[in-house]
């Protein structure tokens, strides 16, 4: 395999995935791998490259002996209004400290036999940044840069299992690394049941496992179905107890979803994949910050959190071939965007609001056989305008009153190479 030209790229890619962060489908990516991201993140039952295992272990066995080497550049445009508050004017606020985010990706896959491959993809799950230099919560008394900064690095080894021409199974431990900060937000200490560990203590790490199962099935010519289910992966952040509920802890929801792929001749590929993604089994996500009016505080079991919803993203891709050395591809998605009007004022920090992306994306194969893919992702969701989302009345039990509007656009830009082994 060739495994000594493979450890630059992967060592690379490793190092620097942590020192990014995502938005997208709340803050999970919507696809993994360029071609997926190129046709709106399909790839449940159309694994094309060797991040196939981020999305579904069991695609690893269609790939052969391949490696992939990405890189995203990721802009994320954030902001926030405050309206018809007590303690100040109305005011809207640029989230957009740090402009520019850049995403390695890395994968590699191994037919052992005929029947049973393995891979390695190393990615960036999701994450989320805020960054106020104007702090939208300073006339409640907050100083400083407020924002947040949420990073999440999976190493997935996997291996598939082919029974059949026509069936795979997949399984792969999902390897989670996390790392948090936060900034700005010390006024909520006195709602914390720690008030020295809710801003302002660095950046604090976590390290998890979990795993992540597949099945792909082509039930006729050119007509194939997937399915793939992964766990929750546990974290906590010590530094952050008094903000995450259940003492800082802070998990990777379990996620699930089916796809298909369908190619009616030789032209065209269709596909599209359904995928749900559960934050509110997270407290620290899940959780309605309306506990804490009612004296639960921050930290504390069960306590409050960012009240985001359950995810469910719909996904549709096509792919059309123009030459031998030429594939174009173009996709959408549409996922319920994940927090609710009532719950706006936190989630100023964390504005994960996207709801439809746009991708477009081509792959050229080289004439000695290398490929270079690209493309170009737009997300956009509406203006999340708070409905009774600032607490009424005076500190230490108000806020004054009136309503955060909350806001996000992004624009991610990709390029890979890929290799046959």
């Amino acid at each position: 395999m060739r495994l000594h030209h493979l450890a630059v790229p992967a060592l690379l890619c490793t190092a620097l995935s942590p020192f990014s962060a995502y938005a997208t489908n709340g803050y999970f990516s919507d696809g993994y791998g360029a071609r997926s991201q190129g046709q709106g993140g399909v790839g449940i039952a159309w694994g094309q490259d060797a991040l196939a295992a981020a999305t579904n272990p069991a695609g690893t066995a269609q790939l052969g002996d391949r490696a992939d080497l990405g890189l995203n550049w990721f802009v994320p445009r954030r902001s926030a209004d405050i309206v018809g508050n007590a303690f100040g004017a109305d005011a809207s606020y640029s989230g957009d400290g740090q402009k520019n985010f850049f995403i390695p990706e890395f994968g590699i896959t191994k037919a052992l036999s005929s029947a049973l491959s393995a891979g390695l993809a190393v990615y960036g799950n999701g994450g989320l940044n805020t960054e106020y230099h104007d702090n939208p919560y300073a006339r409640f008394g907050a100083t400083g840069t407020a924002g947040v900064n949420l990073e999440q690095l999976f190493v997935t080894p996997s291996i598939a299992w082919k029974p059949s021409a026509n069936t795979s199974f997949g399984l792969g431990p999902n390897i989670a690394y996390q790392r948090f900060a936060a900034q700005g937000i010390g006024l909520f200490g006195g709602f914390s049941a720690s008030p020295s560990h809710v801003s302002d203590q660095g950046t604090d790490s976590s390290l998890g496992a979990g795993i992540r199962l597949g099945w792909t099935g082509t039930l006729s010519p050119g007509l194939t179905l997937g399915a793939t289910w992964a766990s929750k992966v546990r974290g906590k952040f010590d530094a952050y107890r008094g903000l995450f509920a259940d003492g800082g802890r802070f998990d990777v929801p379990e996620n699930y979803g089916l796809g298909i792929a369908w190619r009616p001749n030789p032209d065209w590929t269709l596909g599209g994949d359904v995928q749900t993604i559960r934050y509110s089994q997270v407290a620290a996500v899940g959780n309605s910050i309306a506990s804490l009016l009612q004296g639960t505080p921050l930290g504390a079991d069960n306590g409050p959190g960012f009240g985001w919803r359950d995810v469910t993203v719909y996904k549709l891709a096509v792919s059309h071939p123009l030459g031998d050395a030429l594939v174009l591809r173009g996709g959408w998605s549409h996922a319920r965007q994940p927090v609710p009007a009532g719950e706006t004022f936190f989630n100023i920090l964390a504005p994960g609001v996207v709801q439809d992306h746009l991708t477009v994306g081509t792959t050229w194969t080289v004439p000695r056989g290398g490929e270079w893919t690209g493309f170009l992702a737009y997300g956009r969701g509406p203006t999340v305008h708070g409905s009774g989302s600032i607490p009424p009345g005076n500190p230490p039990g108000g806020f004054g009153g009136g309503n955060a509007d909350i806001r996000l656009r992004e624009t991610i830009i990709g390029i890979s190479y890929g290799w046959r082994l």
